[in-house]
């Protein structure tokens, strides 16, 4: 569906007057993106999702503005913080080309195009993303709070970025608004997406299903890491643990690996992967690497190769996040224990290993003692020689704004 961007109604001039405690004041004027519903201590009036909410401090003068989002624990989106400001196309175009300016040498690289340009509150845009993929972007809005905002803030893009075709995409959470055109995978401007779209990552050709695939069509995050695979594959037999589309798998092919193995649930995503992996078949290297996909649980698949003494010269594990909630994170870091027992079963001795965690709620010290301890337990010394964190395309703006960890070692019995 296309929709006419002139048609979307204007923000309104609806503000919200609200108190909030005294450590929620401190949090705002350090830079801390939400104000969470439980340090409100009084709001001047109902709020619509995408009111504008200025927050005072016990003088009455302004500490901060943001979208107030009533559906969300996380009640006010921070948008600024300290002296007034309007919140205006002026505001949302100069947020817009301050992101794109962190990313000014990325976006000049001729081996890569295809790059996250907005991370969401981490760019001082909280709840909303924005990927690129070779002139295709891809909007993505996890509050709608945005709704009202979503006029100026892609005539921002547009003008700033320059894209052929722009799509929106809605988190679950968030409801479609059919009424306005607004439905998953709409376009907002440009002409239709023919999928896929075709993009290059470190040299490599890759397709993104911008209005069908996980998160906007390929997960962006992980490219220095996938490129770093590719230097230590040479001569190698490869595991790629939730494999996804393929990006370490074709990443390894290319550095010379004489077979890669990927192991996926998703049947679509392992598809992806093996056609991914004939875009780049044109290099030598890729050609002459031997590729088999597994669909199925990773944890069972792994176990399978186990019990048949299979081991692998490199071995990669990167799943999906296992800590959605606060609670939830006991049970994560014994599912990190266990993919490490059975990854570490995996790899040869003198092999190296990488093993990666995308949970924000589980911090990087707390993910690295887990996987060490399990090896310890396991009688295997992990001789670490790299960690790596955030991409430049995805940086971190706050605490909570850190999810992404990656430890790489050469392992020792």
């Amino acid at each position: 569906m296309t929709v006419d961007l002139a048609a979307l109604p204007s923000p309104g001039e609806k503000r919200l007057a609200v108190r909030v405690t005294k450590d929620a004041l401190r949090h705002l004027r350090r830079g801390h993106p939400w104000v969470f519903d439980g340090s409100i201590t009084s709001v001047s009036h109902d709020g619509e999702p995408g009111d504008l909410a200025v927050v005072f401090d016990d003088k009455r003068s302004f500490a901060g503005i943001g979208l107030w989002d009533p559906d969300s624990p996380m009640r006010v989106k921070v948008l600024h913080a300290g002296s007034p400001q309007t919140i205006d196309g002026a505001f949302w175009q100069a947020r817009v080309e301050a992101a794109r300016a962190i990313r000014q040498s990325l976006i000049d690289d001729p081996d890569t195009d295809a790059y996250r340009l907005i991370h969401g509150e981490n760019d001082g845009l909280p709840g909303v993303v924005l990927d690129w993929y070779a002139g295709t972007v891809v909007l993505k809005i996890y509050t709608a709070a945005w709704i009202p905002h979503l006029r100026p803030l892609v005539e921002a893009i547009v003008g700033s970025v320059e894209p052929v075709t722009l799509i929106v995409r809605f988190a679950r959470s968030v409801a479609e608004q059919p009424d306005l055109g607004l439905v998953e995978g709409a376009v907002v401007h440009g002409p239709p997406v023919e999928e896929p779209v075709m993009f290059l990552e470190n040299g490599l050709r890759f397709e993104a299903h911008p209005t069908t695939g996980q998160k906007t069509g390929h997960f962006l995050d992980q490219r220095v890491n996938r490129a770093r695979v590719r230097e230590l594959a040479d001569g190698r037999r490869v595991l790629d643990v939730f494999s996804c589309t393929g990006g370490f798998s074709v990443h390894a092919a290319a550095g010379g690996a004489t077979e890669v193995h990927s192991v996926d649930l998703s049947g679509p995503a392992i598809e992806a992967a093996m056609r991914n992996m004939r875009h780049n078949a044109e290099l030598p290297a890729v050609a002459a690497c031997h590729h088999e996909a597994h669909h199925g649980d990773a944890f069972e698949v792994m176990r399978a190769m186990a019990e048949r003494g299979e081991q692998f010269d490199l071995v990669i594990i990167d799943p999906p996040s296992f800590a959605q909630r606060q609670a939830s994170v006991d049970r994560a870091l014994a599912a990190y224990a266990r993919l490490t027992r059975l990854g570490l079963a995996l790899t040869e001795t003198g092999g190296t290993y990488v093993q990666a965690s995308c949970s924000s709620r589980v911090d990087a010290d707390t993910f690295f003692s887990t996987v060490r301890a399990t090896a310890a337990d396991e009688g295997v010394v992990l001789d670490e020689f790299e960690r790596t964190a955030h991409p430049l395309d995805h940086p971190i703006g706050f605490a909570e704004g850190g999810y992404l960890k990656a430890l790489y070692a050469t392992i020792r019995r």
